[in-house]
């Protein structure tokens, strides 16, 4: 069985990222660590919080935490194996960080990252 280090990282969808960031900003009392017109990421009391624009469009209603982990392809098959069902494969979204997603029986979007 392969090991989480726990949630480290919540990505919240957003529909006007500007309005969006202004607010996180005054709420972590923090600047974004990373600001572009695709993502705005946070880094505050060790967690990573992102706000993702146009993320409902692409099926992320809600936001989604991620479980950070050693091997994320070994602990798929563990969670697929159990029950769970594979939303979106490992991907790698830069700086060889992987991330998949997938879903509970109840339908809640759970999510991996694999930092190598």
């Amino acid at each position: 069985m392969s090991s989480t280090h726990g949630i480290k990282t919540v990505l919240h969808p957003v529909s006007d990222l500007a309005k969006a960031k202004a607010v996180y900003t005054a709420l972590l009392g923090v600047a974004p660590q990373a600001d572009g017109p695709y993502y705005v990421g946070f880094q505050a009391q060790g967690q990573q919080i992102g706000l993702v624009p146009g993320a409902a469009a692409q099926g992320m209603a809600a936001p989604v935490a991620y479980w950070h982990v050693d091997n994320i392809e070994a602990k798929l098959a563990e969670v697929t194996g159990a029950g769970a069902t594979l939303k979106d494969p490992a991907r790698d979204v830069g700086g060889g960080r992987l991330v998949a997603t997938f879903t509970d029986p109840d339908g809640n979007v759970l999510g991996l990252i694999q930092d190598r």
